[in-house]
């Protein structure tokens, strides 16, 4: 349910109505909204139906929000979400281009690669630290030194850093270190992951779940609007199919589905959405045509010898030709890439 505020409401009939809702039980998220205060309820809404909220002090109409997904519908906010943080902007007409290794592997690789994706115009350096992987016998990160070097690298070159989180007991130390805290798709519904995130007001970033549909997917994104956190990334990094020949299926039809139901910003990740090199280049350009609002590309001076999602990655020469590529394309979807 929201609730609108007339433009002339006063502290005191806000604060007041605020502390009604509360001893209702709800929990209540206020914005701004067109000049005018805007209250977001959540809880359970059967509770209201002998109170007349529309006769409240300040209240100028009330709202029902029909979808599961309260906070972060379209329903909650017609508007897009503009993220802003650090001077970087994301959603609405600004996209903007997420670039690095799959794992950090050591400091002269990251630095090396931080230097030439900057330089063909990524703005935030992405990298693992601690990294999911299928076998357990596979390289997992470099841990707390990788993370060192992901702020040193960003802190050099002008970049934001982002870097997935696993474990909510990791938060604080993640947390000190990055910019944007990623959420990986094996950990889409892992909820006591996604309220520790929610709670820690970390911008962050959502990847969609291997075998999610977009409505989960909204589902898990609201856990961490609910927790107080609005400042979340929805990221399209593939889905399982049926067909082997790519690792994942990319599906940019979500891009604008979710756009419709949801205000919140839309990344793709044609890496790990394709597993395969030779698609990264026409999926990147598709995808800012599709109306993303950002990228995220592995990057990796030497594919071949990588220590994770080689097969994925691309080299700087090439990243270079894609971000030429994408400028164009974003321009004449009235899209701007943030660099």
């Amino acid at each position: 349910m929201i609730i609108v505020l007339k433009k002339d409401v006063n502290q005191a009939d806000l604060q007041f109505l605020v502390e009604k809702l509360e001893s209702y039980g709800f929990k209540t998220h206020i914005y701004e909204n067109e000049g005018k205060t805007v209250i977001g309820l959540v809880g359970d809404e059967s509770v209201l139906r002998d109170k007349p909220l529309s006769s409240f002090p300040g209240v100028e109409k009330v709202v029902p929000v029909f979808k599961p997904f309260k906070l972060v519908s379209s329903e909650f906010k017609k508007e897009e979400s503009v993220l802003n943080i650090k001077g970087i902007k994301i959603g609405g007409r600004h996209s903007v281009v997420m670039a690095g290794p799959c794992s950090v592997e050591n400091r002269d690789m990251l630095f090396d690669v931080a230097s030439r994706v900057y330089a063909s115009g990524a703005r935030i350096l992405r990298g693992g630290a601690f990294k999911p992987r299928t076998s357990p016998y596979a390289f997992q990160g470099l841990g707390e030194e990788g993370l060192k070097y992901l702020r040193q690298a960003a802190d050099q070159f002008g970049m934001l850093v982002i870097t997935e989180l696993m474990d909510p007991r990791d938060i604080e130390l993640v947390g000190k270190y990055a910019d944007i805290i990623q959420i990986g798709a094996r950990n889409m519904q892992n909820f006591r992951l996604l309220k520790e995130v929610g709670k820690s007001g970390i911008p962050c970033m959502l990847k969609r779940g291997l075998c999610a549909t977009i409505k989960e997917f909204l589902m898990a994104a609201e856990y961490i609007a609910s927790e107080g956190n609005y400042n979340v990334i929805l990221c399209e990094r593939g889905i399982r199919s049926f067909d082997s020949e790519t690792r994942n299926l990319l599906d940019l039809s979500a891009v604008p589905v979710i756009k419709g139901m949801c205000h919140l910003p839309v990344v793709v990740d044609p890496s790990h959405g394709t597993g395969r090199r030779d698609c990264i280049l026409p999926m990147a350009q598709a995808a800012i045509a599709a109306g993303a609002d950002g990228l995220m590309i592995e990057v990796h001076p030497k594919p071949s010898e990588a220590m994770s999602d080689g097969d994925q990655s691309i080299t700087p020469d090439e990243f270079d030709i894609l971000m030429k590529r994408v400028k164009i394309i974003a321009a004449t979807v009235e899209k701007h890439i943030e660099e």
